[in-house]
């Protein structure tokens, strides 16, 4: 059940906390920039105009609960990255309400480009639009931290996003090569980017459970979301579980796994023609994918399917008018492989490394 967020005269904006050493980096303009009386800080009362119902993060900020993928992964050599600006209008347009992009993807200019478009042509209010992007690898000091997401900012054109998260639990330098800085110094520099409100909401991705625990046990500010890797051939029903226990919520990317074509002849199934997906979308009037997406949002996650396909983006969000039973979501689990998608292939002997070592 979604939850009002808290009246604005309840909330108490912190900036207090560690401002000498941030008015050091950043001047008074900055701290300045972001008062108690700013229109930054108020929360959206609402996102009714999305299609895709929303939940209520453990911070009270409220996230819908499907959101477009940009990141450019299995895209052709020759596709343009404008491709992004546009699926992103495309997107608001059908009635999408969260779009997920990160600093190393390359494209937050092109997402915010595609934010700018739909809102000047009326079809939503930056308020309405839950923007996530995330830190990454070669950022991870504390200090590195804020002056990252000003680089976001910057190329999102936006004053805040709705999510910052920790893109992995790795530290690497620009070259790419190991270093050993601990996430929870990351961390620090994270709930500063919240208190100086140019994150509403943090949380982490790629963290493993050990990792997510023992940054919630040390964190003065909660992680209010953890973005891994969820799909019918990795379940995570331990990682989820135990999120949704510490009452953080999860997004779910690659959500389609091996369902769709990813050039890997060896790969589990299920492939968008096996029988059980098959019977499931024929009984709902749906597509194969679309009864993964749906899949997954009954476990209580938030998928974040990818598309440069307008029609395809429209199909993708169309899953809020059925919903499957418990037997057939148990059906689907038994698919399951531990088998990644993203298998973080080179970075095992990285300190941190997440994920399990072949």
């Amino acid at each position: 059940m979604v939850k009002p967020l808290p009246s604005i005269e309840n909330r108490q904006c912190e900036v207090n906390i560690r401002e000498n050493r941030l008015r050091d980096m950043f001047g008074k303009e900055l701290l300045g920039r972001y008062s108690d009386d700013d229109e930054m800080w108020l929360c959206a009362a609402t996102m009714s105009s999305g299609v895709a119902p929303v939940i209520t993060l453990n911070d009270g900020h409220l996230m819908p609960t499907l959101a477009l993928g940009t990141g450019r992964g299995t895209a052709k050599e020759q596709d343009s990255i404008e491709e992004v600006r546009q699926a992103v209008f495309w997107a608001l347009e059908a009635g999408y309400r969260h779009i997920d992009t990160a600093s190393i993807y390359g494209d937050e200019e092109q997402v915010g480009q595609g934010i700018a478009d739909a809102i000047a042509k009326g079809i939503v209010k930056r308020e309405e639009v839950f923007v996530t992007t995330k830190l990454w690898n070669d950022k991870h000091a504390c200090e590195d931290v804020v002056p990252a997401l000003m680089e976001s900012l910057g190329r999102l054109r936006l004053d805040y996003v709705d999510l910052y998260l920790i893109h992995f639990p790795i530290a690497t330098n620009a070259d790419g090569d190991p270093l050993n800085v601990d996430y929870l110094e990351t961390w620090k520099g994270m709930e500063d980017a919240k208190k100086l409100g140019l994150a509403r909401s943090i949380g982490v991705s790629n963290f493993n459970a050990d990792q997510l625990s023992r940054l919630y046990q040390y964190s003065e500010i909660k992680p209010a979301v953890i973005e891994v890797e969820v799909n019918p051939t990795l379940t995570q029903h331990p990682l989820v579980d135990f999120s949704h226990r510490l009452g953080v919520a999860v997004m779910a990317f690659s959500p389609f796994g091996f369902v769709v074509s990813r050039d890997s002849g060896d790969a589990p199934p299920p492939r968008a023609d096996d029988p059980v997906l098959v019977t499931l979308a024929n009984k709902y009037g749906k597509t194969v994918t679309q009864v993964v997406l749906r899949y997954l949002v009954d476990r209580g996650l938030v998928p974040i399917p990818k598309s440069v396909n307008k029609a395809r983006l429209a199909q993708n969000i169309n899953i809020f008018d059925f919903q499957l039973a418990p037997e057939e979501v148990a059906e689907i689990d038994k698919f399951n492989k531990n088998v990644r998608v993203i298998d973080g292939k080179g970075w095992e002997d990285y300190p941190n490394f997440p994920f399990e070592r072949n």
